[in-house]
């Protein structure tokens, strides 16, 4: 969300901020709402302090036997009453088209990030490996997963229709144990079942409704741990100390992939229901862009640790999300496709969620609050890297090899045969 204070003094640069994504100037709009606000407000004040004021010689006309002034008096305090309520009711009206306004406007890119209308804008940063181009037909993930009965993708389909599956097996164990033990953050448990407050502070909602599901009771299925995490300091204020607070959570996401029509339907890339081991941080303003590099570096390593191909990029102003102001993806080289696809998204969202959820901090024991930075990671998306490992360490045979940092979790195997049996 965006302080309308911020806009007021620079109109022009919010608009061309909004235009570097696309979007149509909107300051002017905006700022009309906030004067017709502020007007009302200062209207309203001032029938108060007329109000008040006659109220105090109302008592005084009495006293005196001036029956005229008295009734005089009185009428104008019955009627200043209603002018205040009518201008208390077109500020509140303004208000709330204001903030209304406010919440569908996506976040400003920093000045860093590559202008562009879509992902072929996105400018690659780094990349690690090789892609694996030896084998002379590579299977995809879901062949391999069938074959070896450790995925079930008709099984789900009978119980839950398209985009589910039954799989045997998980990575985030391994994940998490790294989050905790080598990064410094703190593994929460949270909740997948949300209120509407918590979709609205990190930008779920309004504009996304139809991308969740809501049961009939009004919670939201979390599309992703971030909400959880992040709203972890809603409302909160945080005292001197408490920064940098770094989260990690492993959970089922939901997602109804709206609009997602004829992508991807084979196999378990893009899923209604997947779990995903989510990174999120909470840091002083001056933090952000250095928090971005550490969590985008904490998820090279555990593509790194698999043994996995990868390139990271940053997304251009047309293919960043909603509430981002500089992204970088994780792109997992994928065998069976011959291509990288998305495993990690890392952004930074500046203040954008913490107004939304009036989140501040501290810098003194006396200072004044400020709203502090959020940032959020896949670190990493469980399902994806099931389906990397798979294509990258298969071998001609239909059999994949264990990468090593999993192989105490599976008994000290290091290899799982065609039919599913660990050797």
């Amino acid at each position: 969300m965006h302080d309308i204070r911020a806009i007021r003094e620079t109109p022009d640069a919010f608009d061309a901020a909004l235009a570097r994504r696309g979007d149509e100037p909107v300051a002017q709009s905006l700022l009309a709402l906030d004067e017709a606000r502020r007007t009302a407000i200062a209207a309203a004040e001032a029938a108060l302090a007329e109000r008040n004021a006659a109220s105090k010689q109302v008592g005084a006309a009495k006293a005196k036997g001036d029956e005229v002034e008295f009734e005089r008096l009185r009428a104008l305090v019955t009627d200043k009453k209603a002018e205040i309520a009518r201008l208390e009711a077109e500020a509140k009206a303004a208000d709330e088209a204001l903030q209304a306004r406010l919440l569908e406007l996506p976040n400003l890119p920093l000045e860093s990030v590559p202008d562009g209308a879509d992902e072929t804008a996105n400018v690659e940063l780094r990349r690690h490996g090789e892609p694996r181009r030896d084998l002379a037909a590579p299977k995809q993930h879901f062949e391999l997963g069938e074959a070896m009965g450790c995925m079930d993708f008709e099984a789900a389909a009978k119980l839950s229709g398209a985009r589910f599956t039954v799989l045997a097996g998980a990575l985030a164990q391994h994940f998490l144990d790294t989050h905790v033990e080598a990064n410094g953050l703190t593994e929460t448990w949270t909740p997948v079942l949300v209120r509407d407050e918590a979709m609205l502070g990190t930008g779920q909602l309004p504009k996304f409704a139809e991308d969740s599901y809501r049961t009939e009771e009004g919670w939201w299925l979390i599309p992703t741990a971030e909400v959880a995490l992040t709203n972890l300091a809603a409302g909160e204020i945080l005292e001197p100390g408490a920064l940098p607070r770094r989260y990690a959570a492993h959970t089922q996401c939901f997602r109804s992939e709206a609009g997602s029509a004829g992508k991807d339907t084979r196999g378990m890339l893009r899923q209604h229901q997947f779990e995903k081991v989510e990174m999120v941080s909470l840091v002083a303003p001056e933090d952000g862009e250095a928090e971005l590099e550490r969590m985008t570096r904490i998820a090279e390593q555990l593509l790194e640790s698999l043994g996995l191909p990868y390139r990271t990029v940053v997304l251009c102003t047309g293919d960043m999300g909603f509430g981002a102001r500089r992204t970088h993806d994780l792109e997992v080289w994928l065998p069976g496709q011959d291509a990288y696809r998305e495993i990690s998204s890392c952004s930074l969202c500046g203040d954008f969620q913490a107004r939304r959820m009036n989140a501040r901090f501290r810098r003194e024991a006396e200072a004044r609050p400020e709203f502090l930075h959020t940032l959020n990671g896949s670190g990493l998306a469980v399902g994806r890297a099931l389906i990397a490992v798979m294509e990258n360490h298969q071998d001609a045979e239909g059999g994949i090899a264990i990468p090593e940092v999993l192989r105490p979790r599976m008994g000290g195997a290091a290899r799982i045969a065609p039919d599913g049996t660990l050797a």
